[in-house]
């Protein structure tokens, strides 16, 4: 049997599709039993993130992030999984919340950045403002001596976000991550991060002469590899 991951989803609802959608793609199956179960709180009423930590909004979503997670365990989740970056700002509430692993989208992303890179690279970040204005990642590329590198029209970047919160993916958002990737290569970023779940559903609008990996992909990596591990212990046991 493998072993379910619960999904806190909803920010934004695409995003959380596209997971679902990736998961999906990822497995060979012969039958509908081959597929990674999940169960999914699909929940778009949880306070805007970009409203709390850059615009100075009372309303925190860390409390709907815990009940998120507490309802998800409940359920009868392994695991916990949230695609979306500038969430994980209160990943330590949802740890405190819920006894089981919580899969961390930026730590991923750190580990894979240090791998395919060299000591004192420098690493484009392509997400929301809020990302940067909390250095979510910053800290924890520095620890594996890496530097965390931003496009410098954060109100381009923003607009592009909620355009596609609002209207799907676009071409003005395309045109704005095309223009954000290529100005963090010509700055010295060749490896680039794709760490907003919304620009996940352009990312093939990145420059094409970066090397850009996307952090929603390593979730999905981790999702399916905590799955499958109970099933192939219990394989080689049987074995």
């Amino acid at each position: 049997m493998m072993r379910r991951v619960g999904i806190l989803g909803g920010m934004g609802p695409q995003a959380t599709i596209l997971i679902m959608q990736k998961l999906l793609a990822s497995v060979t199956a012969r039958d509908d039993s081959d597929h990674i179960p999940l169960l999914v709180d699909q929940n778009p009423q949880v306070p805007s993130r970009i409203a709390h930590l850059l615009e100075g909004a009372e309303e925190d979503p860390g409390p709907a992030l815990a009940a998120m997670a507490r309802r998800l365990v409940a359920g009868g989740a392994e695991a916990l999984a949230m695609p979306c970056n500038t969430a994980h700002y209160y990943a330590d509430e949802i740890r405190a919340a819920a006894l089981v692993p919580f899969l961390d989208m930026v730590a991923l992303s750190v580990a894979h950045a240090a791998a395919v890179t060299g000591p004192g690279a420098t690493v484009g970040i392509l997400a929301s403002p809020a990302v940067r204005k909390v250095g979510l990642f910053d800290e924890r590329l520095a620890a594996v001596g890496l530097k965390a590198l931003y496009a410098t029209d954060e109100g381009a970047m923003l607009s592009a976000i909620r355009q596609i919160k609002t209207d799907g993916p676009q071409p003005a958002a395309r045109a704005t991550l095309r223009a954000a990737s290529q100005g963090l290569l010509d700055r010295g970023a060749a490896t680039q991060m794709i760490a907003c779940t919304e620009f996940s559903l352009i990312a093939d609008a990145v420059s094409p002469k970066a090397t850009v990996f996307d952090t929603l992909d390593l979730l999905v990596e981790a999702i399916k590899e905590f799955a499958l591990e109970k099933s192939v212990m219990e394989e080689q046991a049987v074995h």
